[in-house]
């Protein structure tokens, strides 16, 4: 749900402060302690939808985050239109966030432990994935097996976009291989769900971590409830979708409140990390990578399974290039008769 903001005016012409109005139980809240209160609701709990920047600036250590990849653009490889056009769509998606794409990336610390960390806004077209969206998921996790240390996902999204068709769906291959990356190189990785999480982020990179947290209320499906129940024809439980719902279903680690994420993913990174501290230089423990040889190897591994998983990527574009060529022959082949 999209927060409110209102104001209120006396009937004598005076305007009051401006305020929240949380979308759940209607509560108005000074905006200046809503934000301080990590955008919740201080009488439901409520959880309101907050961007990318605010998101890092919430985890991040002050001043620690520098951002990468933001080069990366997106192109328009089918020239799609609906009601306007997809660069047209870009555009407004940029001018009302602020951001180049529906993910930011970069290497970060979170209380001091070094991650590389990457946030998805759903203000950015729904947080859809697009190629873009794959490529710096994709890269973000090759930086953190290169610099040894782990990645850490926000991920909030209405699946893949639509305007880059069969492109947007290979992106779930794409971050799945990114996964399967850090799995063979024993690159810790931790995913949080934000609501909303749907399609096929939450049926790709967004839920294989290491490690899968939710805040509270947020909704993680698939497909949405209204399509299930028309297909299905049956009444759905009660809080389906829920991130309550799904923790209770083993999907989830854990549910954590906004306040105490931080700290939460601070306690997991060194968790997965054997327990060892970054010490000054900011170099990892060898109570996680293990012995010196074993670290060696690890090093190795890692740009062996980059290469892998770039070449399986670009066989795939391969053939829907070729797929698309052979569309366009049947359609009007050099005779110019139609087949």
């Amino acid at each position: 749900m999209t927060p409110v903001e209102v104001q209120i005016e006396s009937r004598n012409g005076a305007q009051a402060p401006s305020g929240w109005c949380c979308p759940e139980c209607g509560a108005l809240t000074e905006r200046g302690e809503w934000r301080a209160r990590s955008c919740v609701c201080p009488a439901c709990g409520h959880h309101a939808r907050i961007g990318a920047r605010d998101r890092i600036a919430q985890l991040a250590d002050p001043g620690s985050f520098s951002e990468e990849w933001s080069h990366l653009r997106t192109l328009d490889p089918l020239q799609f239109v609906d009601l306007e056009a997809y660069p047209e769509r870009t555009r407004t998606a940029q001018a009302a966030t602020g951001l180049t794409e529906a993910i930011v990336a970069g290497r970060a610390r979170i209380e001091n432990v070094a991650c590389v960390l990457a946030v998805m806004d759903f203000g950015f077209m729904g947080g859809s994935m697009g190629s873009v969206v794959g490529e710096r998921f994709f890269r973000a996790a090759e930086a953190a097996v290169a610099d040894r240390v782990p990645l850490v996902a926000v991920c909030s999204s209405g699946g893949a976009r639509m305007q880059e068709g069969v492109l947007s769906l290979m992106q779930m291959a794409k971050t799945t291989l990114a996964v399967d990356m850090l799995n063979e190189t024993r690159t810790p990785y931790v995913a949080v769900l934000v609501d909303p999480c749907t399609g096929g982020v939450v049926a790709s990179f967004a839920t294989l971590a290491d490690i899968c947290v939710a805040e509270p209320g947020a909704r993680l499906y698939f497909s949405g409830p209204r399509v299930i129940k028309e297909t299905t024809r049956e009444e759905l439980p009660d809080g389906f979708s829920s991130a309550e719902r799904n923790m209770a279903l083993g999907h989830l680690d854990a549910v954590v409140p906004r306040a105490e994420l931080r700290g939460r993913l601070a306690s997991y990174l060194r968790l997965l990390k054997g327990g060892a501290r970054d010490d000054e230089s900011g170099q990892v423990g060898d109570a996680w990578w293990g012995a010196t040889d074993v670290g060696r190897r690890v090093v190795g591994e890692t740009r062996r399974a980059a290469l892998r998983a770039r070449r399986r990527v670009g066989g795939a574009r391969r053939l829907v290039e070729k797929a698309a060529r052979r569309a366009q022959e049947m359609v009007s082949p050099p005779g110019g008769e139609p087949q």
